[in-house]
């Protein structure tokens, strides 16, 4: 409580003022990234922006995790502190408990974040699940006194917070969905390698977290219900018949959007939870600068291209969209056991469960199925190929 006090006594910067000050706490934290940490260029200024966005988090309808996939002797653990440190009221913990969890706020950073999927961790699995995304909260019962003694009440948690996390064997899926991922490699430069951690007492970071603090009390969102705006912007370009234009902001300032920001975006083709995840971050670059705009979307298509990649070798059901989008176009009947010894070769997966039954099962939760027919020697399909070729091309690179 006396922290925000303090906060409260600062003399707030213009808008004018909050930019240029922000600016050069952007820049200033990529130096910092770039003395302590020996990662691929494009993750400084990813990092950085995220760091700046944890102050803001809370304009946003969701803010995306950070996660490092990293190897032995990576420096994870330098990161982790490091960012946290740079980060709204960062903290970095190892096991981390249910109780300090639901019972903390700022930027959490779990390190040796490794078995996730293990019973024992279900109540951090189901704080990560809804952490991302603002209005999700987690119930708990507790007991209580009353006049009429001990009782039963429900206890609310808003889990809403920015957080990150590292491990060498990387994450589930569902959790991999709602985070940026990052791959950190094993350092050879001799100097990082041989710098100790000083963070508490380094004299430029204390300044840039006094600075960033003065301006977080200026918003970097132009316009209130911004994702609103979003979706009225799309509703317009795409000519669809369901708006929402239930606020009134002037065309100036919504053309100065489209042109400047919403346009951009919508060009990048990045849709999807992968849109929603890089959506603040493209907030804060826009405030920052059309440059750095410009450089956060090219990192955030490289990312997501290569994300859909991953997805497209290691996902089976887009294998199987991928595998049937090559078939021909026609009225020909397949018998799905001659379908899935093909898969199998295409797919190059032998193992037992991908029979017959798992492959007929997947063609009909895909909707690829257009008629079905039993005979003596098994079951045919007929199949939607143009449906898979649509679907498939969701998840392939665009050819340049």
């Amino acid at each position: 409580m006396k922290k925000q006090k303090e906060v409260e006594t600062i003399e707030k910067l213009t808008r004018e003022e909050t930019k240029e000050k922000l600016l050069e706490c952007y820049e200033t934290i990529k130096r910092i990234l770039k003395h302590y940490l020996d990662i691929k260029e494009d993750y400084y200024s990813l990092i950085a922006i995220w760091i700046l966005g944890t102050y803001y988090h809370k304009d946003f309808s969701s803010y995306p995790y950070l996660f490092f996939n990293a190897m032995r002797g990576s420096g994870k653990s330098r990161a982790l502190k490091l960012i946290t440190k740079l980060s709204w009221q960062g903290n970095v913990m190892a096991s981390p408990t249910e109780a300090v969890l639901f019972r903390t706020e700022g930027t959490l950073a779990i390190d040796e974040f490794e078995d996730i999927g293990n019973k024992d961790k279900n109540s951090i699995r189901e704080l990560l699940n809804g952490a991302y995304k603002k209005g999700i909260k987690i119930m708990r019962m507790k007991k209580t006194k009353s006049l009429a003694g001990e009782e039963m009440t429900v206890e609310e948690f808003e889990v809403y917070r920015p957080i990150i996390m590292a491990n060498i064997w990387g994450m589930e899926e569902v959790l991999g969905d709602r985070s940026l991922t990052l791959v950190l490699e094993k350092s050879n430069d001799p100097v990082k390698t041989r710098l100790v951690e000083d963070f508490d007492e380094n004299s430029v970071i204390k300044y840039i977290l006094q600075n960033i603090v003065r301006c977080s009390l200026c918003s970097v969102v132009t316009l209130k219900n911004i994702n609103q705006h979003w979706n009225n912007y799309i509703s317009s370009y795409y000519n669809t018949t369901l708006t929402t234009h239930t606020t009134h902001t002037t065309e100036t300032t919504l053309n100065t959007l489209h042109n400047h920001l919403f346009d951009k975006i919508n060009s990048s083709n990045i849709i999807g939870r992968n849109l929603e995840l890089f959506l603040p971050i493209f907030f804060i670059a826009e405030f920052l600068g059309e440059e750095i705009l410009e450089e956060i979307i090219r990192i955030a298509v490289d990312i997501t291209d290569a994300k859909n990649h991953e997805q497209e070798i290691e996902s089976l059901d887009i294998m199987v969209y991928h595998f049937i989008s090559l078939k021909e176009s026609g009225l020909n009947f397949h018998s799905v056991k001659h379908l899935t010894d093909e898969f199998r070769n295409f797919s190059e997966e032998n193992e037992d469960w991908l029979n017959s039954k798992w492959f007929g099962k997947a063609l009909k939760r895909l909707n690829l199925v257009q008629e079905k027919r039993r005979l003596g020697h098994g079951i045919e399909v007929m199949l939607n190929v143009a449906k898979a070729q649509e679907k498939f091309k969701l998840f392939k690179k665009p050819e340049k």
